[in-house]
């Protein structure tokens, strides 16, 4: 392992144009100037929202979802560069921006990061029930003023949230088509025509039951017309009575007839867990928003921007930085990246279907799947690999190991689904919530658990390939 170490150095520092401080100087100015420009425009874009000036709400959201989306691309890169190079950089200095610039990105990152998990489940759900799925319900973001609005003294960062699953921005699961009824189950008529008025009265969706309110249960909902009356045949069928009312045949056997309504259980579910997911990672996005506004006008907030523009055109290099090669410490940082992966079980995962990724999936403790966490370190080395690269070689270079776009962006994948996966756990232990929405939760689980399974192989099939280098 060391002599495998010291040939990836040694190769490294053979080949090629020398790199030293001053480029590591100019890249490091380059992003703290991307990092004030995005500032800039966040705030351009959040008085033009305030003073009612934008084309559109839409429109100034996505500024300003842009101009965040800038900032921590930024904040990363030179928090990652500052990580990497820090021997050739003042101590002191590179340690306390490095933890701001990291509190800042993970503060900025929340806001979207549940808006994208809320999309990614109710895609999921959509999927899973065999609906049209709608992605673009998932990207309205939410009304200006409801996340704007200070939130009051004393109780920071809980704005007032949405009543109902249906308010303006949240996504808004399709209408389910209602399932078939077999004969055995079929009402009488009066029963069908009371349903028939009930639905025509304010019935929703026009079959299929909406989504109760957080708390509610489906067995506190009042029994329909058509389910007393089968119930009601139930018991003297049951005594070896014949029934009142005879019914006409079917010619559909017992078997077959209780798929629909199962079908049609499962369907009611997966609407329930849908909107006891909105509610829930809404109000965590609303949240958000507003823990980032507070961030964006604190003082704190303020001492990293004043850092940014005195980085913007002074890099505090050490003496020795300017006659320093960098490959080394580039070099240093993709041996931390091999060792992180050899310890990986790609064994494993390159056998496709291996149900690894579903082990402690019953597990009673609500802490993140321990076996995630190398795989999120290894999503931040690569990271960390990629901006070394990215100072060697600019940030518009061709990538060095051509394999590094397809790992990283399976283990983005790998990360998007393991927190899916958590919150639909997190929200199947909700108290008294129906059976079949917890059935669907535990399936929707059990689905972006897959997903990370697949995201880990796909990200095996990628580094095991010949690494192919450009030139």
């Amino acid at each position: 392992m060391a002599q495998r170490h010291h040939d990836l150095t040694a190769s490294a520092s053979a080949a090629g144009p020398v790199n030293t401080g001053d480029a590591l100087e100019g890249y490091l100015r380059a992003q703290a100037t991307e990092f004030l420009r995005a500032l800039r425009q966040h705030r351009e874009a959040g008085s033009a929202a305030s003073h009612g000036t934008s084309h559109s709400p839409v429109s100034g959201a996505e500024e300003r979802n842009d101009a965040a989306r800038a900032l921590r691309r930024s904040a990363r890169r030179i928090s990652g560069s500052l990580h990497t190079f820090r021997p050739l950089l003042d101590a002191e200095w590179s340690q306390a921006l490095r933890s701001e610039l990291s509190w800042l990105s993970a503060t900025l990152a929340l806001e979207h990061a549940y808006g994208a998990r809320l999309e990614r489940l109710l895609l999921a759900l959509n999927r899973l029930s065999g609906a049209a799925p709608q992605p673009t319900a998932a990207l309205v973001p939410p009304p200006a003023a409801a996340p704007a609005a200070p939130s009051t003294p004393g109780t920071p960062g809980t704005p007032g949230v949405p009543a109902t699953p249906s308010a303006p921005g949240a996504p808004v699961l399709p209408d389910l088509p209602p399932h078939p009824i077999s004969a055995a189950h079929a009402p009488t008529a009066p029963a069908a025509a009371d349903a028939r008025t009930a639905r025509g009265a304010g019935g929703p969706q026009g079959g299929t039951l909406t989504a109760a309110p957080t708390g509610t249960d489906a067995r506190t909902t009042t029994a329909s017309p058509a389910d007393t009356a089968s119930r009601a045949d139930t018991a003297p069928r049951a005594a070896g009575a014949r029934p009142a009312a005879a019914r006409p045949a079917t010619p559909s056997s017992s078997s077959t007839a209780s798929a629909p309504a199962d079908r049609g259980n499962l369907t009611v579910g997966a609407a329930k867990a849908g909107a006891l997911l909105d509610r829930q990672l809404t109000l965590a996005r609303t949240r958000a928003h507003s823990t980032a506004l507070q961030a964006l006008g604190s003082s704190r907030f303020h001492a990293v921007a004043d850092r940014a523009a005195v980085l913007a055109s002074e890099v505090p290099l050490t003496p020795a930085a300017s006659a320093t090669d960098l490959r080394p410490f580039a070099a240093a940082a993709e041996e931390r990246l091999a060792d992180a992966v050899a310890a990986l079980p790609l064994i494993t995962a390159g056998s496709p279907y291996n149900a690894e990724a579903l082990i402690h999936g019953l597990s009673a403790d609500a802490a993140p799947h321990p076996q995630d966490a190398p795989w999120h370190h290894v999503r931040l080395l690569l990271r960390l690999h990629r901006y070394a690269c990215e100072v060697l070689g600019g940030p518009d270079a061709a990538p060095h190991d051509v394999r590094l776009p397809a790992a990283g962006a399976a283990l983005d994948r790998h990360r998007d689904a393991s927190e899916a996966a958590a919150a639909a756990a997190q929200a199947a232990r909700t108290p008294r919530i129906a059976p079949a929405t917890a059935y669907a939760l535990g399936v929707l689980h059990a689905d972006q658990r897959h997903e990370v399974e697949a995201a880990r192989y796909a990200f095996q099939r990628s580094w095991q390939r010949h690494p192919v280098t450009t030139t």
